[in-house]
């Protein structure tokens, strides 16, 4: 991860954290008055072929904390992501906090707790998690207000975070030469995405956006930072001037193209439990779940 600054907006500041391996964007913000902080998606290292973790990416975050001297109010993750495994759990150990997801994420959780056939033990009731946020609830990160907005289409819980008149927005929207997130997860919805969409383009043309992934075109390096003005006049996907059925059929198009990611099976199973491995079996090792022949196996052309 390389940290990057970005400038204070309205009492806040951030930092954000590029993961190469997963594309993945993760942010500090904290309160400049009180100097306590959000930690949002961030990540926990995977090694696929040995099926180790590790807490490098994660850890680069921690070193800022500490250094900067931020206490942790909350640990947010945007959505239970299917391409990065979330460090919400290890991150909490070290640094305290609470963490949050969208209330709908118990429609999550019934899905793939059927599809992994997960242990009786797992409940889809959420409370992996120490808060589920609800549309519009304001929570404060020390003495600066923040807002949950509920952005389905991508995957039914999805949520931006309106923090100090900057949003970060998830997987919902990408930088705008990359466009929009698929919607072919269990539960999204390409017009559900777009209406989320709109209503996010809807804020002030100066808001900063803060993205979760990107996945640059070739010759440009990664970016993650944004503004609705830029988003609305030349997000490849979404910009004005596109309309609901134009843009409907367009992802549906894309997304029937697309394999599933990489790291889907490991990650759903970690981050459907906010980023606690599974309990350990009696030998004290815990074990992931891959179903066979269960998952549509598409190649892009």
């Amino acid at each position: 991860m390389t940290p990057s600054p970005s400038p204070a907006v309205s009492g806040a500041a951030s930092r954000a954290f590029f993961d190469a391996g997963t594309g993945t964007v993760s942010y500090a913000v904290w309160d400049l008055a009180t100097r306590r902080a959000a930690l949002i998606d961030p990540v926990l290292d995977y090694d696929a072929r040995s099926g180790h973790t590790g807490h490098a990416a994660a850890q680069e975050l921690l070193d800022f904390v500490c250094a900067e001297g931020l206490g942790v109010d909350w640990i947010l993750e945007t959505h239970v992501h299917a391409d990065h495994l979330s460090a919400a759990r290890w991150l909490q150990a070290q640094t305290g906090g609470r963490i949050a997801i969208g209330q709908r994420v118990l429609e999550v959780q019934q899905v793939f707790m059927k599809l992994f056939n997960l242990e009786r033990g797992f409940l889809p009731d959420g409370s992996q998690f120490d808060h589920l946020l609800a549309d519009g609830e304001t929570f404060m990160i020390g003495s600066l207000p923040a807002r949950a907005l509920h952005v389905p289409g991508h995957t039914p819980a999805d949520m931006a975070y309106l923090i100090g008149g900057a949003l970060y927005v998830g997987d919902t929207l990408f930088m705008p030469d990359v466009g929009t997130a698929r919607a072919d997860f269990p539960g999204g919805d390409a017009r559900t995405l777009y209406r989320s969409i709109r209503r996010l383009l809807a804020l002030p043309p100066e808001t900063p956006v803060y993205v979760c992934h990107d996945y640059p075109p070739a010759g440009r390096e990664p970016r993650w930072e944004t503004t609705v003005a830029e988003q609305r006049a030349r997000n490849i996907h979404v910009r004005d001037g596109i309309d609901e059925d134009s843009f409907v059929a367009m992802r549906n198009a894309r997304d029937a193209t697309l394999d599933p990611p990489a790291l889907l099976l490991p990650s759903i199973q970690i981050n459907v439990r906010a980023g606690q491995l599974p309990p350990a079996d009696d030998n004290g090792v815990s074990y992931l779940r891959i179903p066979l022949n269960a998952l549509p196996v598409r190649r892009a052309s």
